[in-house]
């Protein structure tokens, strides 16, 4: 079988999601970085891989996995037949999915937006950004506060979802401090076996 291509940026959290999710089931794999900002995302053979122009992309074999969840959904059903990482149970499966849109949704438009600004200049509401990095903070921390992971007592891909922006959410302008039960969730993913961080940016406040 070849082995399975990771197209990413180093900085991209949605890159390192896809990334992190190889090296927890211990896939060995190829990272290919894609020049953002010489616009090689743009460029037609990178299009025929994926028509909207965004990183990631994992080609494994003959599949094309375009979208980081989609990427991690993906990994795990093809992956992990123990179904651990995407539980088969209509309930478990819902309580993932439901943290998959949140990843998608408030944390796109929160620490992933916030961030943005700092690290690549974006030209986005950084005030709203951050205001709506530290409602889904509070929201995760109430979450948090009853279970270890983010879909139970055990990590699912609802976690490998949300972490990186989570843990970088500093580097947006937004504190972690404030948000204990948080920061004991990202301790636990980075103890997992397989776990790899992603680069830090040298911007932003300090968690």
């Amino acid at each position: 079988m070849p082995t399975p291509i990771l197209f990413r940026h180093p900085l991209s959290g949605h890159s390192h999601r896809a990334q992190l999710m190889l090296c927890l089931l211990g896939i060995a794999h190829e990272l290919r970085d894609v020049a953002l900002a010489e616009g090689a995302h743009k460029r037609p053979e990178f299009l025929a891989l994926n028509p909207f122009g965004q990183v990631p992309v994992l080609v494994d074999g003959d599949a094309v996995i375009a979208d980081s969840n989609a990427i991690l959904v993906y990994l795990a059903t093809r992956h992990d037949p123990g179904g651990r990482w995407y539980p088969e149970a209509a309930g478990a499966r819902a309580g993932v999915q439901r943290w998959l849109s949140v990843a998608a949704g408030e944390l796109a438009r929160g620490p992933a937006a916030a961030r943005l600004v700092t690290v690549f200049g974006a030209r986005l509401d950084h005030d709203d950004a951050k205001a709506r990095a530290r409602a889904l903070l509070e929201l995760l921390d109430r979450a948090l506060d009853r279970q270890p992971f983010l879909a139970g007592d055990a990590p699912t891909i609802a976690d490998v979802a949300l972490y990186t922006y989570t843990a970088h959410a500093p580097e947006g302008g937004v504190s972690l401090a404030p948000h204990p039960a948080t920061r004991s969730w990202l301790a636990r993913v980075e103890a997992l076996a397989g776990f790899v961080p992603m680069r830090r940016s040298p911007v932003g406040v300090a968690a």
